[in-house]
């Protein structure tokens, strides 16, 4: 943190209000020192460790060499990470380039490189979005300072078809695995597992029939965001959602939303200390400092 602020202090004394600046104030280096400090403190305090966020390959390495030595380490890149990189905010659309603000900023491709390789290998889990739609006119609150414009995009609707068409579609990731990345892991990772994220007896009937068949061209003109823009514009997706099933309920079809009536939410429990806790406990506490009893007689008396 203080050291983002500095580097905007001196970006802003320098004259850079754009957006540009939000890429140079938050480098790689310092998210992987941020991950690094997170694990350490996690690993001190004995706790499994969920990292959000991962936008490069010094926070990947981070996560990476933890789990290699056993830690219970877990990595969230998001789609947009994935897909678009720090070119947005050097353009000379000042817009574009503020619509595109959020944190930590996109990489450039050998960074998104690292990610999709940390999907494929199993040291990166999960894929979110962050969804935090800020529109236009609340992106111009920093137009005259880039550490003002709101932190966040749209990803929520996006996100499925996106990863399946440039993860699945290209090789880059299996059928099973975009599941896993998308549905399966995280329902472990947050201990709600079979309930949520399987296709079992006794679990929440929450299943989207997936057709890789349908095009689409994301566009603000089609999304179903109130939000005036939509940072995938253009990008041509060749999935989506046949039908969205809730509790068994249908409350998506063929594009169209059924109309869910207001109240049918359930409140989803998460039991505390999942598996991942309880194992953690047990290794920490086989492997804690133990004291060595001697024998006094054996201790010399000193002269």
């Amino acid at each position: 943190g203080n050291l983002v602020a500095d580097l905007q202090a001196d970006l802003l004394a320098k004259g850079i209000t754009g957006p540009e600046g939000h890429a140079y104030s938050r480098p790689p280096e310092f998210e992987g020192e941020a991950a690094n400090r997170a694990i350490t403190i996690a690993d001190a305090a004995g706790v499994p460790l969920y990292i959000v966020h991962v936008s490069c390959e010094q926070s990947h390495e981070a996560i990476r060499r933890a789990r290699q030595k056993g830690m219970r380490v877990y990595g969230e890149p998001l789609i947009q990470f994935l897909t678009l990189d720090e070119s947005e905010y050097f353009t000379g659309d000042w817009m574009h380039s503020a619509r595109r603000v959020m944190s930590p900023p996109f990489r450039n491709k050998e960074h998104q490189a690292s990610l999709w390789a940390g999907l494929q290998s199993g040291s990166l889990q999960v894929v979110a979005t962050d969804h935090a739609a800020f529109n236009s006119a609340q992106k111009l609150m920093g137009k005259d300072n880039f550490c003002l414009i709101p932190n966040g995009s749209n990803g929520l609707e996006e996100r499925l078809a996106v990863l399946w068409t440039e993860g699945v579609e290209t090789g880059r990731l299996t059928p099973s695995e975009f599941v896993a990345a998308t549905s399966t892991n995280i329902a472990k990772i947050l201990n709600i597992y079979p309930k949520k994220g399987a296709l079992v007896e006794g679990a929440d009937a929450d299943i989207v029939v997936w057709d890789p068949k349908i095009s689409k061209t994301i566009s603000a003109s089609n999304h179903h965001s109130i939000l005036d823009y939509n940072v995938f514009e253009g990008f041509e997706v060749r999935a989506q959602s046949r039908f969205t099933l809730s509790r068994g309920d249908v409350i998506w079809a063929w594009g169209q939303n059924s109309q869910p009536q207001p109240g049918r939410g359930r409140f989803v429990p998460r039991p505390a200390f999942p598996s991942a806790n309880l194992a953690l406990s047990k290794w920490k506490e086989l492997t804690s400092p133990k004291m060595i009893k001697r024998d006094p007689m054996n201790i010399p008396a000193g002269i």
